[in-house]
This record gives structure tokens, C-alpha cells and sequence, in this order.
């Protein structure tokens, strides 16, 4: 392996789940459904805004459209570099591997993220909120290998969900499933 894919939410970032109500837990509980709903693929997709997510996520749970909002910017201050990848990608990087990002994320968290200590080890990504194009559709793995010249077999693949992991590998790609309910686990493993 000479290139190493990371997924970033719930793999690189993700909330401290000791810092959240069980109120905000709840709130955005949509995010571990498969498959997720589609005011929130669209917001990743890049074709609905801010305030467009917003009114629909107000409407999904029956809230008021600022409270909605104020909650979609409460999640996105509130992503944090999960420490054991954190580690992991460090000592990636000094080992002299090609780091890279493949990620469904909206405009306004990868610009978040974007800022973050650990982003600078990444050498490209791949966002699909700016291709269009969202995981597991085959074509963003496309773009993720020519974008950047990978050799699938050279490659490796980590992400949380099943059906991305499955995607990479029918373009050749190895993968990692990673267990978000045991970080650390994962990391060992890797």
C-alpha cells in the first residue's frame, strides 16, 4: 500500500458524544440511518443550501427553521478530531504513505474541517458537496483514482459505512470497515 483513503466523519471527526444531550444525540440520529434522508444526501451533494437543509431538517423534526439552523452550526462547532486516528494519520504521514480524503460532507462542515491541525497531513481530497457526487456512487471512486493517479492496488480505503466500503472494492480498491462504536479498536486493527 502506498495511498491511504480516509472517510472523515465518525473515522477522522466526529462529536464527543460525552459532550451532547441526549436531546442533541437525538436530534441528529438521521445520520446513522441507511440509507440517510435525502434533504441531507442533497445537502452533500452541494445542490441544497444552508437555509435550505435548515427548513428541511425543521420540517423533518417539527421545529422552528432557527432552531434548525442553530443546531446544524452547533454540530458543525462541535467536530473534533477523533485522537487515536488523529495518532494514526501522524505517524501515516512520517512513515512516508500518500494520505487523501474521500468524504460526503456539505460546504459548510469541510470548510470547518478544513481548518483542523490534522487536515494539513492530507495531500488532496475528494468532497462531495464540490463534485457533485456522493459515496457509494462508483463514479466519485473514479474521480478520487484519476484526480490523484492511484493504482487501486496500491490503495486503501477506510470508512465507517458498509455499502462505501463495498463500492471501493468493486473498483479494486482495498478497504478497511471501520468500527466507529471502538476508535481505538479500529486503529489497532489498521
Amino acid at each position: 500500500m502506498k495511498n491511504i483513503v480516509f472517510d472523515l466523519g465518525r473515522v477522522v471527526f466526529a462529536q464527543d458524544p460525552t459532550k451532547s444531550s441526549d436531546h442533541f444525540k437525538q436530534f441528529f440520529s438521521y445520520v446513522s440511518l441507511t440509507p440517510m434522508p435525502k434533504f441531507w444526501t442533497d445537502y452533500d451533494l452541494g445542490v441544497s443550501t444552508f437555509d435550505d437543509v435548515a427548513a428541511q431538517l425543521a420540517e423533518y423534526r417539527g421545529v422552528e427553521v432557527e432552531y434548525a439552523a442553530a443546531m446544524i452550526r452547533e454540530a458543525i462547532s462541535r467536530q473534533e478530531t477523533i485522537r487515536p486516528t488523529g495518532e494514526l494519520i501522524a505517524d501515516l504521514k512520517a512513515a512516508g504513505y500518500k494520505l487523501y480524503v474521500l468524504s460526503n460532507m456539505s460546504r459548510e462542515f469541510i470548510d470547518f474541517l478544513r481548518g483542523k491541525e490534522v487536515y494539513s497531513y492530507f495531500d488532496g481530497d475528494v468532497v462531495s458537496c464540490e463534485v457533485g457526487v456522493v459515496k457509494p456512487m462508483p463514479h466519485i471512486y473514479d474521480i478520487l483514482l484519476e484526480r490523484f493517479e492511484l493504482d487501486p492496488s496500491q490503495t486503501l480505503f477506510i470508512d465507517d459505512r458498509k455499502e462505501n466500503v463495498e463500492a471501493a472494492e468493486a473498483k479494486g480498491i482495498s478497504t478497511f470497515h471501520f468500527d466507529r462504536n471502538d476508535y481505538e479498536g479500529s486503529c489497532v486493527k489498521l
